[in-house]
């Protein structure tokens, strides 16, 4: 299957209409809206990257649900906002369960 290209009839013109053009520069290329994350947290989550690549997000989440099971609160928080550092998406659907008796 051919790919077409179609380029400006000018170096320096666009084919996009300019007001649409101009929108568009000022918008952000990630989903990082919301709340921020914390410099201690974000700097956690780059160590992390270093040393799990990829899987560096589902790791931290298996460490807030390990640490959810076992009813550390502080531990879960942490590595949840690493985890939301990593992957905001993955860690919106981690929970951890309501302490009994707390």
């Amino acid at each position: 299957m051919p790919i077409r290209f179609a380029a400006s009839l000018h170096r320096t013109s666009c084919r996009m209409p300019r007001r649409k053009a101009r929108a568009m520069h000022f918008r952000p290329a990630n989903d990082n809206r919301g709340k921020q994350v914390s410099s201690p947290h974000l700097h956690a989550a780059l160590r992390h990257f270093a040393e799990h690549g990829l899987a560096a997000a589902d790791h931290a989440r298996q460490q807030a649900i390990t640490a959810a099971d076992a009813g550390d609160r502080q531990t879960f928080e942490w590595w949840l906002e690493v985890c939301r550092a990593l992957d905001r998406r993955m860690a919106s659907r981690i929970d951890m369960p309501a302490q009994a008796g707390g």
